[in-house]
């Protein structure tokens, strides 16, 4: 793949921008609720880039989505818990439904090519 796909590089943004938000969090919930979001985050970098190389994207997106609405809850829980602030909290939700929103319209597309046409 010569360029890269979009819905990878906001990830990758997203990634960057969230690991080290989970590196101030307190210790008590660093290892349990942080580990969680990073390893969600990575998860669904590897989902995402199997989905961009093979023929078979439809499941892997649907994964991913699944994957995301997954994430979205675990950076509220940690903004009600109050582990991120709140400033840091508006940021983040947009930017993750920013790419769920590119990753929909990639299922939409893939769902598209599934369905087989009449005969005439």
């Amino acid at each position: 793949m010569g360029t890269e796909i979009p819905a990878v590089t906001k990830l990758y943004d997203i990634i960057l921008w969230l690991i080290p938000q989970v590196e101030k969090f307190p210790r008590d919930y660093k290892f349990t609720l942080g580990d969680r979001i990073v390893n969600n985050l990575l998860d669904s970098l590897e989902l995402l880039i199997e989905a961009a190389y093979s023929k078979e994207k439809y499941h892997l997106l649907r994964k991913l989505n699944l994957q995301l609405e997954k994430l979205r809850f675990l950076i509220r829980l940690s903004k009600d818990l109050k582990v991120m602030s709140i400033k840091k909290y508006a940021y983040i939700p947009g930017e993750i439904n920013e790419l769920g929103k590119m990753t929909g319209g990639w299922i939409k597309t893939e769902s598209g090519k599934n369905i087989q046409k009449p005969l005439e």
